[in-house]
């Protein structure tokens, strides 16, 4: 199995070690052309206003439109939340209103233990980094995880979207959760 990973910027070499560890392999993309001859896209955190501006400059973002149409599974992680949701900054490929840095700046960043019922009874650590917040989702959208501030974790059909960070701490289990809708697509 072939993950994209959108590889202009942001926490590229931990995502690729959390996909790797779940099974997949990596195929880092800097430019257009790539994303067709993979199973999956992950588009990791960073910085969205960058983000966006790097992938239109590529033609990437029309890429990832197009395959998001033929209902190839894309995961975002908190930059990639803002890339596939709605705001300004984003795609709107996701019917959920994000809201970008909803916790405030760097020094505002935590960590919290998830109740996220797909990925089993065991709580799941999160790491949030000046995270966006699902403020509001459309009837098609599944909550899969939520703290008192709003929606952290959130799928609808073939997109997967956290306002954390699942690469950083070494538990695999919500990119094996990707790599079965991979798998299922």
């Amino acid at each position: 199995m072939k993950i994209a990973l959108i590889a202009l910027q942001g926490d590229i070499a931990e995502h690729k070690q959390a996909i790797e560890a779940a099974g997949a392999s990596v195929i880092p993309v800097k430019h257009r052309g790539i994303l067709d001859g993979c199973d999956g896209v992950v588009i990791p955190g960073g910085e969205s206003t960058t983000f966006m501006r790097l992938m239109k400059r590529e033609g990437i973002d029309q890429e990832i439109i197009e395959a998001n149409e033929a209902g190839k599974p894309i995961f975002g992680t908190c930059a990639g939340l803002v890339i596939v949701g709605r705001s300004e900054y984003g795609l709107g490929l996701m019917d959920a209103d994000v809201v970008r840095n909803a916790f405030g700046r760097q020094r505002d960043s935590f960590e919290v233990m998830l109740k996220i019922p797909v990925l089993g009874s065991a709580p799941f650590k999160a790491v949030f980094i000046r995270a966006p917040i699902i403020e509001r989702v459309g009837p098609g959208v599944e909550v899969l995880a939520k703290i008192k501030e709003g929606i952290v974790l959130a799928r609808e059909k073939n997109i997967l979207a956290s306002a954390f960070h699942p690469e950083l701490l070494g538990d695999a289990r919500l990119f094996e959760y990707f790599l079965r809708m991979v798998e299922d697509a």
